[in-house]
């Protein structure tokens, strides 16, 4: 028999046996389909995150706040001397009338909160643009004293920090989820090797005819390898095809913006569907492999 026969006969085979057992391999392809499904919505999450989080650190701004009764000309020299910093690329001043401006045009439903005539919620501030060496972390000490040491200064505000935090939150659900779903992947491998183990028993005649007549090891387990990578193969498939459809459905109905963000910006590129349906597909052969070694010892005593 020569290979591109073989292959053949292994396609077949496995294609028969998927069609005389689907109950049992329609059990095992949803369950790889879950896990890779769960795994996959935290990893749209991840992705889509991740991808505002690099835009958001690429614009973040450190804001000194003065207090309101602050003169201009001491919002100036602040201006002058924050300007010398070489981390400062560059400094806008926002003075009383263009802070309450960007509010009422941002809030226009709050705008009456700017008219308590006992409190001014919106101080004037400067605005630094960071230079590129420095849009890493936030401030560290050193530079965060220099600006608090400004006169007239109430407070720094480092758009950055929120975002380490934000970065940790979402590297911990990342971790946690991925795990939660590694966890299920094992139990749909160990799905998948019971599946097949019960295909090799219902087959345990005729591969032992196949053994008397001299059939070698590969031209009979090879056929149940594919059938454990075809299971495994259709369980990603049916999960990257669910995970399509959510992404789709958040993109169409979703009314919160959060949501929208995180989940229905962007699907996942080629790559990572490929690896998926690779992931699906090894941990099909994976458990096909597991299963046949022990039960083809256990189908030995059928030869004699």
């Amino acid at each position: 028999m020569t290979w591109p026969q073989a292959i053949r006969y292994f396609f077949g085979e496995a294609l028969l046996s998927l069609r005389r057992g689907w109950r049992v391999s329609l059990l095992a392809i949803l369950t790889i389909a879950v896990s890779l499904l769960l795994g996959g919505l935290l990893v749209l999450l991840s992705y889509n995150l991740s991808r505002h989080l690099s835009a958001w650190r690429g614009e973040a701004r450190v804001v000194v706040y003065f207090s309101p009764g602050s003169s201009t000309a001491e919002l100036e020299a602040a201006r002058s001397t924050v300007n010398e910093f070489y981390w400062v690329r560059a400094v806008d001043l926002v003075t009383l009338e263009q802070a309450r401006a960007r509010f009422a045009e941002a809030f226009p439903d709050l705008a009456d909160v700017l008219d308590d005539p006992d409190a001014e919620p919106l101080p004037p501030s400067l605005e630094l643009h960071l230079a590129p060496a420095a849009k890493g972390r936030e401030l560290d000490p050193l530079r965060r004293e220099l600006l608090t040491d400004l006169p007239g200064v109430d407070w720094v505000d480092d758009d950055r920090a929120w975002l380490d935090r934000l970065e940790a939150l979402v590297s911990v659900a990342r971790t946690v989820g991925l795990g939660f779903g590694g966890l299920l992947l094992f139990a749909a491998v160990f799905t998948i090797s019971s599946v097949i183990r019960l295909t090799a028993y219902r087959y345990r005649d005729e591969i032992a005819v196949m053994r008397q007549v001299g059939a070698t090891e590969l031209l009979i387990r090879c056929p149940f390898y594919l059938e454990g990578c075809l299971q495994g193969f259709l369980g990603g498939l049916t999960a990257i095809v669910a995970l399509w459809l959510i992404h789709g459905w958040i993109n169409a109905e979703a009314s919160g913006e959060v949501i929208r963000m995180a989940l229905a910006q962007r699907f996942l590129p080629a790559p990572y569907v490929a690896g998926f349906l690779l992931l699906g597909t090894l941990a099909g052969g994976v458990g096909a492999v597991f299963s046949l070694r022990r039960e083809f010892v256990e189908l030995e005593p059928g030869l004699d």
